[in-house]
């Protein structure tokens, strides 16, 4: 009878064990105590004022893609935890189930769209040439000769490769963009490719630095949209929310908190 007892008690606990741990939903304060289950969000912090690390103040990622992120899972009632990698290993993560989306100002290019679902664009920006302010780099014609810096898997690595089509310049490639505005300030590169709204926030603190936008007219070019793994149902998910928030004017108040305007 003992034992019987005792293998009772041991079942119970078990059981007890694996329900604690085979879930990923914890308790929020302040909300009736429900639980909300946790997404991970993968991102490159290095991308202000999409996504960034506010050293001033903590090491806490913040930025525009971080706000649109909580504003759709919370109305999906997930939260948010954010992992910080390379931009060129996101897609990896995604496809290896790291992360469960990834929003770091990512273009829903046909090569990504073969490995990784995308929602509806969220946000256009155009590329950008950037350059010391005294290197008379005012146009694509003036890159001849240059060597030009490029984010690693990024859509203006493209851009460049583009370029390199009929302007003959040589391409550098670095993971991270503060990489990029250092080798253009210590002169190791004559130039970078880089979105124009993250690009404008350097020239705030770098006045040494300038840059022009490249026009061809394709609008949708830099445009960034949410990915997930192929089949996801977040991805559907997610998309009914973004486009409620686009129609309802939530996200042009996050534009007008990020970048200073709607664009």
């Amino acid at each position: 009878m003992k034992k019987a007892i005792s293998v009772l008690l041991m079942s119970i606990l078990l059981m007890g064990v694996l329900a604690a741990c085979g879930t990923s939903t914890e308790k929020t304060s302040g909300d009736g105590g429900e639980e909300k289950k946790v997404l991970k969000m993968g991102t490159s912090a290095d991308y202000p004022p999409f996504e960034y690390v506010e050293t001033a103040t903590s090491d806490e990622i913040i930025g525009f893609d971080v706000d649109l992120a909580n504003l759709i899972a919370n109305e999906l009632g997930y939260e948010v935890e954010i992992k910080d990698m390379d931009f060129n290993g996101l897609i990896g993560a995604l496809q290896a189930e790291r992360v469960d989306f990834v929003m770091a100002g990512m273009t829903p290019t046909p090569e990504r769209k073969e490995n990784v679902d995308f929602t509806d664009v969220y946000y256009t920006a155009k590329h950008m040439i950037v350059s010391a302010k005294d290197s008379n780099i005012q146009s694509i014609e003036d890159l001849k000769g240059k060597t030009v810096g490029v984010q690693l898997s990024s859509i203006q690595e493209e851009e460049a490769e583009k370029i390199a089509e009929t302007v003959e310049i040589k391409i550098e490639k670095r993971t991270r963009i503060p990489e990029l505005v250092q080798e253009i300030k210590a002169g190791r590169i004559d130039a970078a490719i880089i979105e124009d709204t993250v690009a404008e926030g350097y020239f705030k603190n770098n006045p040494d630095l300038a840059g022009f936008t490249i026009e061809d007219g394709n609008e949708e070019e830099a445009g960034s949209a949410i990915a997930f793994p192929k089949g996801s149902k977040l991805t559907e998910e997610f998309n009914k929310v973004l486009k409620e928030k686009m129609e309802n004017g939530e996200v042009d108040k996050l534009i007008v908190k990020w970048f200073g305007g709607e664009k």
